[in-house]
């Protein structure tokens, strides 16, 4: 057994990665190849592929998603959203919350093991990484232990230089998704004199990477993550996790060859052989034999490397299993729980809002406001004047050509800053007056409509107050 295991009778007492004297205590996962290890990869290269080529897709020659938080410039799947529609982002967030609280309910932290960025960067990039240039785990432990000679030196920096590098990409990869590729391949082809404030971010950015990977590891996910901490609300006996199967599993023990001379064993053991291998495969150094942990993130690593161990002795797999508690306990098959569908049900009522919040999302938005401070003005033949500013959204990929017209024919709108057309997700402001005959005034506040038109079509409606003397 490793010399890092933390023993079991000790395990809730300290970190599975701290000795008994609170220092760190440095991880060397082995890889186990295995059928889940395969479907993982796949799925981890599908989603680094998706997230490297986010930046670079367009539709009609717009990017697919930006997030320009300074300029307020929002595109997602080619649509783009502004600060007014911050109700659609603010439901979308608590629709996503419900939808990881329902998910983490019924499949545990699967989305750690298998989707979480910090988990398919270190384990699919960093890890492999640091496999390729210092070996094998044993390789790694001897390397980190011995004096440091020119070997060692020269594969350190050569694997915290290619740290160091990846972390840069990374960098520069969110960047393009804040500001654009565009507007990246001008930075990066300018002169870098030019741009000193930005690239001190990116080097912060890259260094905090790096922290990340090259040091930090699991601590993201057992201290730094509040995901991590959540699964101890979320998770019951219902949902499914990592389980090892104590029943069938323990008593643990090494397998003795049964000859005639020796006698048969007073206590029967069970499939669990005490190997460890689950324990030196996991990414978290923890013992999944000792039950639900913090700690562990679902990436099922025990479970390829058992079913090996349980191939070679004859055994059936599935001593280590993704299942319930009361799948272990009592053999009972995943089942809909009163807190699944209370979810659920709240789940899809948030989904069908947004998509009706979407669907319904107008295209041009106006804004219409009497303009600070100034009340009704006279002017000569017998007219009353207000003062109003306008702003106009026009959130489509076309320039539009506008007017403006109000639902009383005797009102007249004299534009101070015309408003000839909107740019294509553009915001166009202007300064109006509406002028009205004082002798059709009824009442001090008298409700207009102003319709905005583009051609002969109405795009949107607004209305306002208008200020008489009566």
């Amino acid at each position: 057994m490793d010399s890092t295991i933390v023993p079991k009778d000790n395990f809730r007492n300290q970190l599975p990665t701290s000795d008994s004297k609170g220092n760190r205590t440095w991880l060397y996962p082995r890889i186990e190849k295995g059928n889940l290890l395969r479907w993982r990869t796949g799925v981890a290269w599908v989603l680094l592929v998706a997230l490297f080529a986010g930046p670079f897709l367009s539709i009609d020659g717009h990017p697919l998603f930006l997030f320009n938080v300074v300029e307020r410039n929002f595109i997602f799947f080619g649509v783009p959203f502004w600060p007014q529609d911050f109700h659609l982002v603010a439901i979308g967030l608590l629709t996503f919350i419900v939808f990881i609280a329902l998910f983490t309910v019924v499949y545990g932290r699967v989305w750690c093991g298998w989707a979480c960025p910090q988990t398919i960067f270190m384990e699919m990039v960093f890890r492999k990484i640091e496999i390729w240039i210092e070996g094998s785990p044993n390789e790694r432990r001897r390397l980190d232990a011995a004096p440091w000679t020119r070997d060692k030196i020269l594969k350190k920096t050569a694997k915290h230089t290619v740290f160091f590098l990846i972390s840069f990409l990374i960098s520069n990869l969110f960047l393009a998704y804040i500001i654009g590729k565009d507007e990246l391949f001008r930075i990066a082809t300018d002169k870098i004199t030019n741009h000193l404030g930005g690239l001190a971010s990116i080097l912060i950015f890259t260094g905090l990477f790096y922290l990340v990977f090259a040091r930090l590891r699991e601590i993201v996910c057992t201290t730094i993550c509040p995901y991590g901490r959540l699964q101890g609300v979320l998770l019951d006996k219902s949902s499914l996790v990592v389980a090892y199967d104590y029943l069938r599993g323990e008593p643990r023990g090494k397998r003795v060859k049964q000859t005639t001379n020796l006698p048969a064993p007073s206590t029967p053991k069970g499939d669990c052989v005490d190997c460890a291998l689950c324990v030196q495969v996991c990414p978290m150094g923890i013992d999944i034999r000792n039950g639900l942990q913090m700690e562990c993130i679902n990436c099922t690593a025990c479970i390829d490397a058992c079913n090996h161990v349980m191939d070679k002795i004859d055994l059936p797999r599935g001593l280590i299993r993704v299942d319930s508690h009361e799948g272990i306990e009592q053999k009972k098959p995943l089942r809909f729980t009163g807190r699944m569908k209370a979810y659920t049900a709240v789940l899809v009522a948030l989904i069908g809002i947004l998509v009706y919040l979407l669907v319904s999302r107008p295209t041009i938005e106006t804004t219409v406001l009497r303009a600070p401070g100034q009340l009704f003005q006279r002017e000569p033949g017998g007219y009353v004047t207000n003062l109003y500013t306008i702003e106009i959204i026009n959130k489509t990929y076309q320039d539009l050509p506008i007017s403006f017209r109000t639902n009383r024919p005797d009102a007249q709108i004299r534009l101070v800053q015309p408003i000839t057309h909107i740019p294509s997700n553009a915001l166009a402001k202007g300064v109006f007056f509406i002028r009205l005959p004082e002798k059709s005034i009824r009442q001090n506040s008298t409700r207009l409509e102003i319709e905005i038109l583009s051609g002969n079509e109405v795009i949107d409606r607004t209305s306002t107050t208008f200020l008489g003397p009566n």
